[in-house]
């Protein structure tokens, strides 16, 4: 078993804590959480061990989980990977594309392995839609959540949009090429709803849309392919794809068929797949584990989390030119 420290008691970072505590593949050696106080009383609660120096946590451990502000990120990954710590961090992976980049050289320089948190690669409705996909030429997104004061420090696009673009750039196998988007701020001084075109080299276009001061939560991708559709409800778990054929000769009374303008006749069928289910952020954690043990590449390495982060702030400097 791996021994490992979370970095960050928030929110996530409780849930973290749980998970590894549960976990079959770490063994869970304390936390540090900059907020002594709020630290005292999450171990006092649920018994995790508290380290009080960041330092001495890392001379304990093989794998720090970084569960901080993203603010804090570059600095205390780049503690861990001088100190030869593997290191899982949560998405965004840092604040800016410089830090990320320096994290990929000193990774490398140590040999040590870094994860980045895009925990939707791990939703078990978009990993059984990923061998349906297949080259799509259209793809739309819709992320919509209420509001809530967590997170409303960054964009929506850094809070929110980012899943959306590493889905996308995990499936669509070509560079971007032309990026429109404009942003509008509600509640937030920064924009809280903001709509993304993201043109890429092979011809697909991916439309994506967030928000944080919706009246219901949604989180819908589609994904447009010659003659096939594929949607995923990453908030239901739900996955389904259309699919088109040529129609035989002699459809049954119950086919659905479409006939275009040459007069070309396409047969209609479903090819739903079963949705085995998991706890994607334990998924993500424990694969990061194998990776460690095994010595192979992370499912989401530092790499692609940087390029998510790059599309990212793209994205927001396309703002000033709304």
């Amino acid at each position: 078993m791996l021994k490992v420290g979370v970095l960050g008691a928030g929110h996530l970072g409780k849930i973290h804590l749980r998970l590894l505590n549960e976990s079959k593949k770490y063994s869970l050696v304390g936390f540090h959480d900059t907020n002594k106080e709020h630290a005292l009383a999450v171990e006092k609660e649920f018994g995790y061990r508290y380290v009080e120096n960041y330092a001495d946590l890392l001379k304990e451990v093989d794998v720090i989980d970084i569960v901080t502000p993203t603010t804090n990120h570059f600095i205390m990954a780049e503690q861990a990977i001088k100190a030869n710590v593997h290191v899982f961090i949560e998405k965004p992976i840092t604040s800016t594309v410089e830090e990320a980049e320096n994290l990929i050289q000193l990774a490398k320089e140590h040999h040590v392995k870094g994860q980045v948190g895009h925990v939707e690669r791990f939703n078990p409705a978009f990993r059984a839609a990923i061998p349906k996909i297949n080259n799509p030429m259209f793809i739309e997104s819709h992320r919509l959540a209420e509001f809530n004061p967590r997170g409303t420090d960054v964009p929506v696009v850094l809070d929110l949009m980012i899943h959306d673009i590493d889905a996308i750039l995990s499936v669509v196998k070509s560079k971007v090429k032309h990026i429109n988007a404009s942003g509008v701020s509600i509640i937030s001084e920064t924009p809280d709803i903001a709509n993304a075109r993201i043109q890429f080299e092979n011809g697909c276009v991916a439309n994506l849309t967030a928000s944080r001061i919706s009246l219901k939560n949604m989180r819908k991708s589609r994904f447009f392919q010659r003659d096939a559709y594929v949607s995923v409800d990453f908030l239901e778990k739900v996955t389904e794809v259309v699919k088109m054929k040529d129609a035989p000769k002699e459809p049954d009374d119950f086919a659905m068929i479409l006939q275009n303008a040459e007069g070309v006749k396409k047969q209609i069928y479903f090819d739903n797949p079963d949705i085995q289910t998991n706890n994607a952020i334990l998924d993500e954690l424990e694969t990061f584990a194998t990776a460690i043990e095994k010595d192979t590449t992370p499912i989401v390495t530092l790499e692609q989390g940087t390029e998510a982060l790059r599309v990212a702030i793209q994205i927001i400097k396309a703002f000033d030119n709304q």
